[in-house]
């Protein structure tokens, strides 16, 4: 593609009262443009028809805009990306609203951006994507509410789907509910099960096929193309899909470990699980002696919120227990209920039955610790209780006592507790001989999907076997690019929100292969075009790239050198970060457009102002500066940053050319990690910690300190701890005084 730059520089919001416009267009004479204009208004209609008459006239295919921030303006100034390379250059937010007007220091740091904007558009290309006629069909593995719901969905959508449930019939939990949580206003009373209706109608969809009493031998390939193997009545069937919804579901919680709160130790201790099916086979009933029920006592917890059995809570157990409480005073007007609780949760409209349940005069809620139970001569329970309410230690007398137990994902197999997973994946630490010797190394284990993934049979999971999801921003998202998590399976929930889950990971499901189709990314970056280059003749199978990899895009072959599944990228750039080799890059994202773009920067002379680059995660870290420059934060003008898609995509030869061209120190701002991580790319930020810890040989080649080198953590709410972030850090590179390099 033959180059013909234009660069545009808008001059209103502060810009041209700021800065000496005339010395920017001065600033990009060396690269000489087609055409460098200036315009009082550019995301005006004039202004963009200033752009769009020099793309018919004079040519112009590659297009810099100094403006305003990249954030904004996007339908504004949207050129054809697979026809003009488009840069944004931040002269608002992150120069001229942070910075006093009319500065020297402010107008350096416009001409830096200026030159890195006009140098990145330079080095970039249109992305070339990869269109495909791809299988459209979607997969729901597990036939409960979730995944009968996202079968539906998906068919009422215009697209076929297929359920694999491993039962002889459909329904899940939901076919053994005596009654369910009511769903329709005023949300006071329960409801009969409608899960038989939701099977019929699945089972007439002629756009839904069904697999009971099977299994799926594997899936292999990628987004559009999933070739899935599945067992079923003692044969094999390999078909294509799209895309997968995972609704495997849940079970409940061992109750065998709950000795201590009387399971297993009193007959006429049951679970809430045991209640269901006792009320939905012919009434509540003593389970030692058949009698009739005058009392039971409900204990919230059981086993939950509780770092020795499951440290988190199934969010529905409460309102079971208000369900089952209403069982109870049905059976017998005479009868009552005591709900002895920690907190009392009842999320949303469930407030509404939690009100009518307190307005029974026979159910009875209690805050409270129970502090033992006895059993007396007649199988009734003596239940010992820490009223917090009323400061006073009472003793409820049950003919019945239920633990509201916990959910567990399927995920989880029996032989494995929640609470004490290894990390990422289930499965065991082997010993491996290596060419390195012996190492111990995670032997995944085959659950449900049997990925063939170089990483793994399953999907990677966050904590107690749920799988991996940036909660908030992309609750169905799993760690496998087209593969949705939904139902209980992502996270305990009632049967209503399950419904709703399906449906929501089925529309996922749907628009990944429809962006899949036309050549785009999913989530986070959806839309990209751009897809990974490698350069295979120069790799030297060190496998970082398929190993750091967050969602498994490479797999490897017999030598290992990295095997490409383009669909399942999500064009982060952690690859082309992780590879020593410098052979993974995108046609508008490079490791040489990074490293031209620091060329471009003038470092100063003045041993007085040390000069800072930094490098910006685009999705916490840039909007973070955004809001800086939108509340008038100021902060000094010694940085300059280059934004990337993700910290993870850090090389580190970068660090080696911005500290031998002589600047000062360099910072990397990225997303938080850890357990709570807010990583769009799941471990991007992780990673970029990880490799500056080897960043110490890097500089020890060049004799430099390891301190003028730092990560921060940064949340895209905490853009007031900036001014302090950046202050904090000049001063420790002063400490350590200029870069030797500097002048050279």
């Amino acid at each position: 593609m033959e180059k013909k730059l234009g660069v545009y520089i808008c001059s209103d919001c502060g810009i041209g009262d700021s800065l000496d416009i005339e010395g920017l267009q001065n600033a990009t004479r060396k690269y000489q443009p087609a055409v460098c204009k200036t315009h009082p208004f550019l995301c005006s209609q004039e202004g963009v028809q200033l752009i769009k008459d020099d793309i018919q006239n004079e040519g112009i295919n590659t297009i810099v805009i100094a403006a305003c921030s990249q954030r904004v303006n996007q339908d504004v100034f949207d050129f054809d990306p697979l026809t003009y390379v488009t840069e944004r250059v931040n002269l608002r937010e992150h120069v001229v609203w942070v910075q006093p007007p009319g500065d020297e220091n402010t107008q350096l740091m416009a001409v830096d951006y200026l030159r890195m904007g006009i140098t990145r558009a330079m080095k970039a290309l249109p992305p070339e994507p990869k269109k495909a006629e791809l299988e459209k069909t979607i997969l729901v593995v597990g036939g409960g509410v979730a995944g009968l719901s996202a079968a539906l969905e998906t068919a009422k959508a215009g697209y076929k789907a297929v359920i694999v449930e491993k039962a002889g019939e459909l329904g899940g939990w939901a076919k053994k509910m005596h009654r369910t949580l009511p769903s329709r206003p005023p949300y006071a009373e329960l409801e009969p099960p409608d899960i038989e209706g939701k099977i019929r109608a699945v089972e007439e969809n002629p756009d839904i096929r069904v697999y009971t009493n099977a299994s799926i031998e594997a899936i292999d390939g990628e987004p559009g193309m999933f070739d899935v193997t599945v067992s079923s009545s003692g044969s094999s069937e390999t078909f294509r899909v799209g895309a997968v919804v995972f609704t495997i579901g849940w079970k409940p919680y061992d109750a065998t470990k709950l000795e201590d709160q009387g399971y297993g130790r009193y007959k006429n201790v049951i679970t809430n699980v045991e209640l269901e099916e006792m009320a939905n086979n012919g009434g509540l009933k003593r389970p030692s002696d058949g009698g009739a029920v005058q009392s039971a006592v409900f204990i919230q917890c059981a086993g939950q919120r509780d770092e020795n059995h499951l440290p988190y809570c199934s969010s529905v157990c409460c309102l079971t227990s208000l369900k089952q409480a209403k069982y109870v005073r049905d059976s017998n007007p005479d009868a009552g209920a005591f709900i002895i609780y920690k907190d009392m949760r009842t999320p949303g409209l469930y407030e509404n039955f939690y009100r009518s349940a307190q307005d029974d005069e026979g159910i009875f809620l209690t805050k409270g610790e129970v502090l033992g139970m006895e059993e007396n001569p007649d199988g009734t329970i003596n239940v010992k209780v820490d009223n917090k309410l009323l400061g006073a230690v009472t003793t409820i007398k049950a003919d019945l006592v239920v633990l509201a137990t916990g959910m567990v994902t399927n995920m989880v197999p029996e032989e494995r507790e929640p609470n004490n997973l290894t990390d990422e994946f289930i499965g065991d630490i082997v010993e491996k001989q290596t060419q390195d010797g012996i190492v111990k190394e995670l032997e995944p284990q085959s659950i449900v999907l049997n990925l063939k993934y170089r990483q793994g049979p399953e999907l990677p999971h966050l904590r107690y076997g749920f799988p991996d999801s940036h909660f908030i921003c992309f609750p169905y998202e799993t760690r496998r690019t087209g593969i949705y998590a939904a139902g209980a399976a992502r996270h305990p929930m009632d049967m209503a929100s399950a419904e709703l889950d399906g449906a929501g990971a089925a529309l996922k499901a749907i628009q990944c292969v429809e962006l899949t189709s036309q050549g785009k990314s999913v989530h986070p970056r959806a839309g990209d075009q751009t897809f990974p280059e490698f350069r295979l003749e120069s790799c030297t199978q060190c496998r970082r790239c398929t190993v750091e990899c967050p969602f498994g895009t490479l797999d490897e072959d017999e030598k290992g050198t990295p095997r490409e599944h383009p669909y399942r990228c999500r064009r982060c750039g952690v690859c082309m970060g992780a590879c020593p080799q410098r052979i993974v890059n995108f046609k508008n994202y490079s490791v040489d457009m990074i490293s031209s773009m620091l060329k471009e920067i003038d470092v100063p002379e003045d041993e007085d102002f040390p000069l800072i680059v930094g490098f910006i995660c685009e999705n916490d870290a840039y909007p973070a500066l955004d809001m800086a420059g939108i509340n008038r934060i100021q902060y000094p003008p010694n940085f300059r940053f280059i934004s990337l898609r993700c910290l993870g995509g850090t090389n580190l030869v970068w660090i080696a050319d911005v500290l031998s061209k002589g600047a000062d120190g360099v910072i990397l701002i990225g997303c938080k990690f850890g357990d709570d991580y807010q990583c769009h790319f799941i471990k991007g930020s992780q990673m970029a910690n990880e490799r500056l810890g080897k960043v110490q040989e890097t500089l020890s080649r060049l004799m430099l300190e390891a301190d003028r080198v730092e990560q921060v953590q940064l949340a895209i709410n905490e853009y007031d701890r900036l001014p302090e972030i950046l202050d904090e850090f000049i001063e420790k590179v002063k400490e350590i005084g200029p870069n030797p390099y500097k002048g050279f």
